[in-house]
């Protein structure tokens, strides 16, 4: 029996080692190129744009095994999901295309070998379909597969005419079906009983050979191509001998590994459940493998929307405990190899999944109980919409997972009364908003919330997406287009641009469609989870409802992130070296700086900030993965992550930890870092470079700021101020090293040569004498006074030549001033033997006054003041005011 990874690989294969075809890797269940997709839901996705002609094909032929899902928007299989034999929401599709290389008859031809000579499926079990129109493809299937006219099915209708939308590529279709006998019931395509179970498409052949231009006009194509769609579990099913698609290998592994954790039987009364919760199993795996979370908007809703409905599986079957963790490592071990993403993320996948079934399986039993009560008292067969919605609102039941559980009970909902509680919560939140003192502008992003919905993020895995414009906004008011040289605030339904928020800036890029360019200058967030893009329009019109392609700016991005991630690392780093009383108050997260605010009373000492440094810079170089999960957040304190200032966090958080240390209890490795953050982060430490600190300084009382550089900025930043070292050694005449020795030398030579001038000024004063026309020395009575004025000798020389004279001299007052520049210093003296009877404070009084000061101060035997007057009639006015005062003391 060929197992499903053995099909897979056939099928790989046959395209590229017989055929040159070149193997393309699986594309992400998140559409990047198809804004109108929830998720990527069939093989062609990733390769659209290459038969629009917007890209370039990696090679002119390819070959893939694509992952897809398909629960909810237009493809929905959800409800159907585990009740029949062949819908799944997740699935493989196997494929091989041409980009205007070979076309009909090399694709039927490629077909035919594959399934009857590599498959080994008997010719007479299979038979074909063709377009009505399409004879050609017809004429094919008679040459290649001697089939005869009944054995080609014609059919009319757009089954077999494909199309990407009212305009495009589109073409014929040519399918191959398995004839699986005549004992299980249903007719051939085409026929009234083709919804049997007896013909099964395996195969469908898409002929890409025109362009729809108009409803009314239709061109071929220069280049016809090829898209190609076998569904990989209804494959092997027929390989395998089986009619169900859950009864291949793979879902049997699955179901049965869902039995034993569960410890159930597998049988009719428990096979729905089982089926449900194995093939829920790998559509949630590999979507929190690509990047969504679970939440309330978007694919995230979706993604807990089947999680949900797999648990209510698991508790039909009595299971309390999460049950879908555990079976991750069963799907791991059976998929991993083609999809290695599993294998990386498994710890992300088990917790996400781990949390969301323990949180929900409470809320599940309550709400059980609350939708056993509300019928109890309820006649009829509907459940009231009023209902539905508290159990929305309160117990996060969706609305169709409440009508699954009244359907077992032949019960419906008033899905009415449903939408009229959901629009009476909305109004509520507007009277809110408005009533809490915001912006009265605010009233256009609830309109534009109503119509759009929220803004879908899918950022931390891409950086660029199309999207299609929900609503442009210009001066507070909505409008359906701008032209070139506007500027307008556009909301997407899904974005790769990240929205200002806990520190870090929003991002920057263009948008681009045909004719049209935009520069995305800011992304900002307004009401709930709305993503408002500041866009200048650089070329064209921008409409509301057209499809553009949005990039971020992946440099500046790339700048913010190593900030980002550098910043939770300084948090701990800060932590560690001055202790736990370190919280975050506040932070800035740009492209060419960081800035962290932390709760600390002293500057940082030379050896502190040198500290830090090292320890941040040593987790950088550790190059270890930096991880993100989603958990609730009672679960993320209880791990010990810390919460940043600012951030207003729900149930679910998004926990990012980096860095490894060791647990000191028990040795064990565990994160350095591990943060509740919901912004943007390098994928390993090693991507933040290098970091220094720039600065340290107070922003508030007890509040230190720290500014830093991380990545080439630090670099450029450092090579600056070697380059500055660099030039300083060369003016010095030394080599770098020694310059910090050759500066001292210099600055004590300096002090050495300022004294030394300093001293034979004093000197040349000390010995002048009374030589100034405006020096004094006269008597009053037997008191004596010398006045005294020098240009430009320091204030401090003043003292020293008063003190070196009272040494010498009694019963002396003595006034000395120097003219520094535009002003004056004064100092006055008093010997000893006077001390008691005059006061030099007084003396400096009477010269500050006549000098344009405001006195001076100091002891009775000293003191000193100052003068804004240099001229000579000030100065000899000064000198007499105190020649006066001692004339009046003497007489």
């Amino acid at each position: 029996m060929e197992s499903l990874s053995n099909v897979r690989a056939a099928f790989l294969d046959f395209f590229a080692k017989k055929h040159g075809h070149r193997v393309v890797p699986s594309g992400s269940l998140v559409p990047q190129n198809d804004p109108t997709l929830l998720f990527t839901n069939a093989g062609m996705v990733p390769f659209k744009n290459y038969f629009t002609g917007l890209e370039t094909p990696v090679a002119k032929r390819a070959v893939s095994a694509q992952k897809c899902v398909r629960a909810g928007g237009k493809h929905n299989d959800l409800d159907n999901v585990g009740y029949t034999a062949r819908h799944h929401t997740f699935f493989e599709m196997l494929g091989n295309f041409s980009f205007g290389d070979y076309f009909k008859e090399d694709a039927i031809a490629f077909a035919w070998e594959l399934v009857t000579k590599e498959f080994g499926l008997p010719k007479d079990k299979l038979l074909a379909t063709v377009y009505a129109e399409d004879e050609e493809a017809a004429q094919i299937w008679r040459k290649v597969a001697g089939f005869s006219d009944d054995k080609i099915i014609r059919i009319a209708t757009s089954d077999n005419f494909w199309s990407m939308g009212p305009t495009g590529p589109c073409g014929p279709c040519s399918e191959i079906f398995y004839d699986h006998g005549e004992h299980v019931a249903g007719g051939p395509p085409g026929s009234p009983d083709e919804d049997g179970d007896r013909f099964i498409e395996i195969w469908n052949l898409v002929f890409m050979q025109y362009e729809q231009i108009s409803a009314d006009e239709r061109i071929h194509l220069p280049k016809p191509s090829i898209d190609t769609g076998m569904g990989l579990e209804r494959v092997t099913a027929v390989l395998q001998g089986v009619h169900d698609n859950y009864d291949i290998d793979l879902m049997q592994t699955l179901i049965k590994a869902c039995a034993r954790e569960s410890r159930t039987e597998t049988m009719q009364k428990t096979l729905i459940h089982q089926r449900v919760i194995a093939d829920h199993l790998r559509s949630c795996s590999f979507l929190i493998a690509d990047g969504i979370t679970p939440s309330n908007e978007g694919r995230g809703y979706v993604l807990r929307r089947i999680m949900r409905r797999a648990i209510r599986h698991a508790h039909f079957l009595g299971v309390r405990d999460p049950l879908l963790c555990r079976l991750v490592p069963t799907l791991v071990e059976e998929m991993g190899q083609a999809y290695p993403e599993l294998v990386t993320a498994q710890a992300n996948i088990t917790e996400t999944l781990r949390h969301e079934e323990e949180r929900f399986q409470r809320t599940l039993d309550r709400g059980l109980i609350l939708l056993d009560q509300a019928l109890e008292n309820q006649s009829g067969t509907v459940l009231s919409g009023e209902t539905a919605f508290k159990l929305y609102d309160t117990y996060g039941f969706p609305l169709d997972l409440t009508a699954d559980v009244l359907r077992e009970k032949n019960m419906s909902v008033d899905v009415e009364g449903f939408e009229q509680a959901m629009t009476a919560q909305k109004q509520k939140a507007r009277a809110s908003w408005k009533g809490s003192g915001d912006a009265a502008d605010m009233q256009v992003w609830f309109d534009v919330l109503d119509k759009a919905g929220a803004t879908e993020f899918v950022g931390y895995e891409h950086l660029h997406t199309m999207s299609t414009v929900k609503a442009l906004v210009k001066d507070g008011v909505e409008v359906s287009s701008a032209k070139q040289g506007e500027t307008v605030e556009i909301v997407f339904n899904q974005t790769p641009f990240y929205a200002q928020a806990g520190g870090q800036v929003g991002d920057t890029g263009s948008l681009e469609s045909k004719g049209v360019q935009g520069e995305i200058l800011d992304t900002q967030k307004q009401v709930q989870q709305l993503f408002v893009h500041t866009v200048r329009v650089t070329g064209g019109e921008i409409k509301s409802g057209q499809q553009v392609t949005l990039r971020v700016d992946e440099s500046r991005r790339g700048n913010i992130q190593s900030n980002h991630s550098a910043t939770h690392l300084l948090h701990e780093a800060l932590r560690e070296r001055l202790g736990d009383h370190v919280a975050q108050k506040g932070s800035l997260v740009a492209p060419d700086r960081l800035r962290f605010d932390f709760s600390h009373n002293n500057a940082l000492s030379p050896d502190e900030i040198q500290d830090i440094e090292l320890k941040v810079n040593d987790y950088i170089r550790q190059n270890t993965p930096v991880i993100t999960r989603v958990m609730y957040i009672d679960t993320a304190r209880e791990q010990g992550a810390r919460a940043l200032f600012g951030e207003k966090y729900g149930d679910e958080v998004r926990v990012v930890s980096m860095g490894t240390t060791q647990n000191e209890a028990d040795g064990s490795d565990k994160p350095y870092s591990i943060e509740l953050c919901g912004g943007t982060h390098v994928e390993r430490t090693g991507s933040i470079g290098l970091f220094h600190i720039t600065s340290d300084s107070a922003s508030a009382s007890g509040i230190r700021r720290i500014e830093a550089l991380t990545g080439a900025q630090a670099f450029a930043h450092l090579r600056n101020q070697s380059d500055t070292l660099s030039e300083v050694a060369g003016l010095l005449k030394t080599d770098k090293a020694d310059s910090p020795n050759r500066v001292q030398m210099l600055l004590q030579e300096r002090k050495q040569l300022k004294d030394n001038l300093e001293n034979a000024e004093k000197a040349k004063a000390f010995t002048q004498g009374v030589g100034n026309e405006l020096d004094v020395q006269e008597s009053y009575g037997d008191v004596r006074f010398i006045a005294k004025v020098f240009d430009n000798l320091p204030a401090k020389a003043l003292r020293e030549f008063i003190d070196e004279q009272k040494k010498q001299n009694t019963k002396t007052v003595f006034l000395v001033i120097s003219t520094l520049g535009d002003k004056s210093a004064i100092a006055a003296g008093v010997t000893h033997d006077l001390a008691e009877t005059l006061s030099a404070v007084d003396f400096v009084r009477f010269a500050s006054d006549a000098l344009g000061g405001k006195g001076g101060g100091g002891r009775p035997d000293f003191a000193q003041g100052g003068g804004t007057q240099t001229d000579a009639a000030s100065l000899k006015k000064a000198i007499e005011a105190v020649q006066n005062n001692l004339r009046l003391v003497s007489a």
